[in-house]
């Protein structure tokens, strides 16, 4: 059964076989296999923290590509660090699984690593536990001391981008149906 299988296969073993892989970031002190990540902060740098939940059936499908849907869920939170003119560094991530499907944890892991790849981010930690179907992801960046874009520096007369596709309303029903590409680049 699925719930004998969540037993058998542990949260441990799950981190193990999907979610450690190596990494080539310096910052990183000691990473998953602790209780707590040690990371280090280039000089002159404030850390630039965002963390969102993504709860089946409110922010997904229940039935959405466990594929895409590890990509989008980091993919949401690097686009904060970029508003913020972050750096992306690391993230942390949590599952809340109803019961282990090795398939989807693989599918998942492979859309969220990919896109960790691609922006040099670490996965320093994080949870999984049995429940509901959600996941929370926490990605931490550097932005030099003082120089964070934030909201309250916007003014009057000010332009406001949007770059890249927007597609029409008639397209899409609801929200979870877009794939995000994040461009991020810092400058």
């Amino acid at each position: 059964s699925l719930l004998l299988a969540f037993y058998c296969m542990g949260e441990f073993e799950l981190i193990e076989k999907y979610f450690k892989v190596p990494h080539a970031r310096k910052d990183v002190v000691m990473g998953p296999g602790d209780d707590c990540a040690l990371l280090t902060l280039p000089p002159d740098t404030q850390l630039a923290v965002s963390t969102d939940t993504l709860v089946s059936g409110v922010h997904f499908f229940p039935d959405m590509d466990p594929v895409d849907l590890g990509y989008k869920a980091l993919a949401v939170n690097l686009s904060d660090l970029a508003a913020m003119g972050a750096e992306p560094r690391w993230v942390s991530l949590a599952l809340t699984l109803p019961a282990v499907n090795e398939a989807w944890v693989a599918g998942f892991a492979e859309g969220f690593l990919e896109l960790a790849e691609y922006y040099n981010v670490a996965l320093v930690g994080g949870d999984m536990t049995r429940g509901p179907l959600s996941i929370t992801v926490s990605v931490k960046g550097s932005v030099p001391t003082g120089r964070a874009l934030m909201r309250s520096g916007a003014r009057v007369g000010e332009s406001l981008m949007i770059c890249g596709f927007r597609p029409q309303r008639t397209e899409y029903q609801d929200a979870s149906q877009f794939t995000i590409h994040p461009y991020i680049s810092t400058g």
